[in-house]
């Protein structure tokens, strides 16, 4: 199970990412695309050295080698951007992605490990974004079984169980976590119904 961070601040934020990863978090996305490199800096700064293997940096990518960071996403426009591909990086990193349809999903090289496929339910963090088709039914026609594919927008506790029983490998949550009033409650609920699905 994955966790993407809120875009904006969030009330005592390093605090709630700390106890995540001390809740079984295995991958934090850093999203934060309105930080400036200084700032992104100041960020990871706050995060303790035993989870930086766990974090997926979005933006300002340089940084990553300097924090001990080995995981790096990429939009989808930065992916289809020559000059921010994988290629362009010389320490071995592992990469992921994002994708809205299960065509752009198929065509993706074998170089990532993951990608998001969004939005599956109408997202709880970006207003009036929703599914522009049914990506359960999508799915079915998936050629790419090299690369993970994890369902985004809308995944929440009641909906975790349909989504991994219809063919994603694993899900994402933002707006679950981070629009609740106790974000570990809700990550330790979602969790534990993810966790049963896979057993």
């Amino acid at each position: 199970m994955i966790v993407i961070t809120n875009p904006s601040s969030i009330a005592n934020e390093i605090s709630i990412i700390t106890s995540l990863f001390e809740e079984g978090l295995s991958l934090l996305h850093i999203r934060k695309p309105d930080f400036s490199e200084v700032e992104m800096a100041q960020f990871l700064h706050q995060i303790k050295m035993e989870f930086r293997t766990n974090l997926v940096l979005h933006s300002h990518h340089q940084l990553a080698e300097d924090f001990g960071i080995n995981r790096i996403h990429f939009s989808e426009k930065a992916r289809k951007n020559s000059h921010e591909s994988p290629a362009r990086f010389s320490k071995p990193c592992r990469y992921s992605t994002s994708t809205h349809s299960i065509i752009d999903f198929n065509s993706l090289s074998t170089e990532f490990d993951y990608a998001f496929l969004s939005p599956v339910f109408i997202s709880i963090s970006k207003e009036g974004y929703h599914p522009t088709e049914n990506l359960f039914e999508a799915l079915k026609s998936r050629t790419n079984n090299n690369t993970k594919v994890v369902a985004l927008g809308g995944i929440n506790s009641e909906n975790i169980q349909k989504t991994l029983e219809n063919d994603f490998d694993d899900i994402a949550l933002l707006g679950s976590i981070w629009n609740n009033e106790n974000p570990i409650k809700q990550f330790k609920l979602c969790q534990k119904i993810a966790l049963s699905f896979s057993v």
